[in-house]
């Protein structure tokens, strides 16, 4: 992995040059290092874990998933306290001094990702030895254009990746025709990746280049969009969904598309960074939502992921302090409350359990449940995709009457199970033994009456578990599973409603006023965090 990261850079470097623009009649030949590679020489490999990494990381962290989307879904929550107080745009919808920092990072840094996967496949085109590499390009401009289309709506698309060709102010697509697009593109990609073919060589995924399991992450992606479009086009959701079941979706955990972390290279897992400063050690707590899920059930991930830390404000900020792991003892802290000594305070949260520590050491939230250490972990895995989504979709798509494999009782435990042994990516000290997760499993069936509930609720729980805070966001909008209810905190941005869309970046206005504008007048409401997108029904 190391090794790979390293060479990143080397193609970051190179693609730099390739964009730019000549000036002058001699600026290239002034400008060009006698030793930099020519497109022609260049291999197309090293440019594949820049859009993995890149595309990933997306997901995590400050560049907005840990700020709104964890605690929009009531999966984190915060006090919003001391030195954190960026953690408002998510607990409470109320915006922060970096808020608009925040809504532009998933655009430019997806796009940014998507530009590199545009270049590989522009590279590796008409070259049938490298035509994995350039399938595999396509499908990850497929991940990053559905990650934008699903956080802002109408987006960028036909036009988008264009600035070589002269296209600078992209058009905006509608979501409806971008999902058609994806589709087909993921279908067409998939289907020609070949085993007959040379592999990649700097494959920063789990897979290593293996063809076979990229398949499986094709037709696994291309199930998760189908099944987004279950209440908008429910005809083209079963075709699709079928589509992928056939060709051959993820089998287990094996296939999980994930990305080791190197944070000595500076590949850090963003969710990582975060929970490992000292504001947000502190501040950042699992919602009373999620525990109490988990603790209905006697769940056990809730032994590996949530501790009480000692007693105290010191051990409370604590980056390496062990906390108090017991199931029964863990307690989740309500959304949306404060430590400003008003209505809104903590310690006027109904069932308020008590603060710990006296004195200048007494803090009032001690008693709530965090992430244990394996979130704090800055070389943790970042999940993109994995076997637990693929078999709740699948089981979903089953109790839809979709025609797929198996039925829904027995996706959804594989669901279940394979969800309990992911976590044991994190490390040895988050591993639970398959015998416990099956158990677990048999004593927790799918109940025919309430599948659609149990199905998407323990979607929720899954990716909230692996910290893939915008999968569990979308699958909330679409499906309405769990139930939750919204914080209505003085000032909100969202008139006290759960954000259903992040608006697009300010700059987008200026830059790109004709386009932006257009796109504007299409949406069914303001360019705001609640008007909703076209599959969000």
């Amino acid at each position: 992995m190391k090794s790979i990261m390293k060479k990143t850079l080397i193609a970051i470097v190179f693609l730099t040059g390739l964009l730019q623009v000549s000036c002058t009649e001699n600026f290239d030949a002034l400008n060009t290092s006698p030793t930099q590679s020519s497109a022609a020489s260049f291999d197309a490999n090293l440019l594949l874990p820049s859009i993995e990494f890149n595309s990933a990381n997306t997901l995590t962290g400050y560049a907005g998933a840990i700020l709104f989307q964890s605690m929009w879904v009531q999966i984190l929550s915060s006090t919003s306290s001391g030195a954190a107080t960026y953690y408002s745009n998510g607990d409470k919808y109320v915006i922060s001094s970096n808020t608009n920092a925040y809504i532009q990072s998933v655009w430019n840094n997806d796009y940014s990702a998507a530009s590199y996967a545009f270049q590989m496949e522009q590279l590796t085109a008409d070259k049938p030895a490298l035509v994995n590499l350039n399938n595999i390009a396509k499908i990850m401009q497929v991940y990053c254009f559905a990650t934008v289309t699903d956080v802002y709506g109408d987006v960028p698309y036909t036009q988008a990746l264009q600035a070589k060709s002269g296209t600078t102010l992209p058009a905006y697509d509608s979501q409806q025709s971008i999902y058609m697009s994806m589709l087909a593109k993921l279908e067409t990609a998939t289907a020609a990746l070949s085993a007959a073919s040379p592999l990649p060589t700097n494959d920063a995924y789990a897979y290593k280049g293996d063809v076979s399991k990229w398949k499986k992450f094709g037709y696994s992606m291309m199930l998760k969009l189908a099944m987004r479009l279950t209440k908008v086009d429910p005809a083209t959701a079963k075709t699709y969904a079928e589509k992928a079941a056939a060709g051959g979706v993820f089998a287990s955990i094996d296939d999980d598309a994930y990305i080791m972390s190197d944070n000595s290279k500076g590949f850090t897992n963003g969710n990582g960074a975060a929970l490992s400063t000292l504001a947000d050690i502190y501040s950042v707590r699992w919602s009373k939502t999620l525990i109490d899920y988990l603790k209905a059930t006697n769940d056990p991930r809730l032994s590996v992921s949530a501790e009480v830390p000692p007693a105290g404000l010191t051990a409370n900020q604590s980056i390496d302090v062990v906390g108090d792991k017991t199931p029964a003892a863990q307690i989740g802290q309500p959304n949306g409350y404060d430590l400003n000594g008003g209505a809104t305070d903590i310690t006027k949260a109904p069932n308020y359990p008590g603060g710990t520590g006296t004195g200048a050491d007494a803090t009032p939230i001690g008693k709530y449940s965090r992430p244990t250490l394996i979130y704090r972990n800055r070389d943790a895995p970042i999940f993109v995709l994995t076997y637990a989504e693929t078999e709740l979709l699948l089981a979903e798509a089953a109790t839809r009457g979709f025609t797929v494999p198996g039925t829904a009782a027995s996706h959804y435990k594989n669901g279940i199970v394979a969800g309990i042994l992911s976590l044991a990516k994190y490390g040895a000290t988050a591993a639970i033994s398959p015998a416990v997760a099956t158990a677990y499993a048999d004593a927790n069936p799918l109940v025919a009456a309430n599948a659609l509930k149990q199905i998407n609720e323990q979607y929720w729980a899954t990716t909230g578990l692996q910290m893939n805070f915008v999968a569990a966001w979308n699958n909330w909008k679409r499906s309405g599973f769990p139930v939750l209810t919204p914080v209505n905190y003085a000032g909100n941005f969202s008139n006290g409603m759960i954000p259903r869309r992040q608006p697009y970046p300010t700059g987008e206005a200026t830059l790109n006023a004709a386009n932006y504008n257009a796109a504007v007048g299409k949406l069914t409401g303001p360019s705001d965090w609640i008007t909703r997108m076209y599959w969000d029904k």
